[in-house]
């Protein structure tokens, strides 16, 4: 008898707490859009925050958020990933694994702006290359390699063992068995830690406010050009971020509708976090598809 009452109030907590979870999810969500999605529009979308006349707009910040994502992505899953497979199959048990595998784990719990600062003192300063869009995506880069890395040694060590002993002894090579058996198979887990990488990223405000800047130059969209001052492309630019914007509007703005940018400026990070959730989770999935050879 104790028992099942035991069990009955356990479920009522744990649903209980379900409930309060889901709730405050529900409300932050329904906030935010209440708020913000009256002030999306394409004006928004595609001025920049220095147009008054147009109310301000968030096309250079919107932009700089994408280009810092996918340089510090194209840096940190290949090193991400490349580091789990040593961690997984080449790293032989002992202290000095052990001691690297603690470095890991210190370094994913440092706080983003201590990255900052640690990005201010060596990607800005010491380099001289001041706030740039390079320096924000290494930084980050430091930020989030120990999720990847972590996520993608745990990825592999999951695969059952009789798939790569299957391979082995087959006769292939152990680089051929992590290429053809191990990856693929563990290749959902490591996209859904690159996707918590990424969303993390594209929120990240800390750690760039001292190495990307807080300002954005005058862009011109049709130049090309990677090294020219007015070019989008430029890494070494200084970039202000969608997440930085937002800090930088409830702390420094001086417009008149500044909270409604804000607004409307959250509303879209969350609007872009969810899009790219979505569409990564399909890729992931015809990916995952593809290697293995499932239909």
């Amino acid at each position: 008898m104790k028992a099942k009452i035991y069990d009955r109030l356990a479920t009522v907590i744990f649903v209980f707490i379900a409930l309060i979870l889901f709730s405050l999810v529900i409300g932050l969500f329904s906030y935010i859009f209440f708020n913000g999605f009256q002030k999306l529009s394409l004006d928004f979308l595609t001025n920049p925050s220095s147009n008054i006349r147009a109310g301000g707009g968030i096309r250079d910040q919107l932009f700089n958020s994408l280009y810092i994502l996918f340089i510090t992505m194209l840096i940190v899953i290949p090193l991400g990933i490349s580091g789990g497979i040593y961690m997984a199959e080449y790293a032989k048990p002992n202290k000095f694994t052990e001691f690297i595998r603690s470095c890991i784990e210190v370094l994913s719990s440092l706080p983003s702006i201590v990255i900052g600062m640690f990005g201010l003192l060596v990607f800005v300063n010491m380099t001289g290359w001041g706030n740039t869009i390079i320096g924000g995506a290494l930084a980050l880069t430091i930020l989030n390699l120990p999720v990847i890395v972590r996520t993608s040694e745990d990825a592999i060590r999951s695969v059952p063992k009789e798939l790569k002993e299957a391979s082995l002894a087959l006769g292939t090579t152990h680089w051929y068995t992590i290429k053809n058996v191990l990856l693929p198979k563990a290749m959902p887990a490591i996209i859904t830690g690159a996707i918590l990488a990424s969303g993390r990223i594209f929120g990240e405000a800390a750690a760039l406010l001292f190495t990307s800047g807080l300002s954005t130059p005058r862009l011109n969209y049709l130049d090309w050009n990677p090294f020219s001052d007015t070019s989008p492309l430029n890494i070494f630019r200084p970039a202000e971020t969608l997440a930085v914007h937002i800090w930088s509007l409830n702390t420094q703005g001086i417009i008149p509708d500044v909270q409604e940018i804000s607004q409307g400026a959250a509303t879209l990070l969350i609007i872009a976090v969810l899009a790219f959730n979505v569409f990564a989770r399909l890729i992931g999935t015809i990916l995952y598809k593809k290697m293995t050879a499932t239909k």
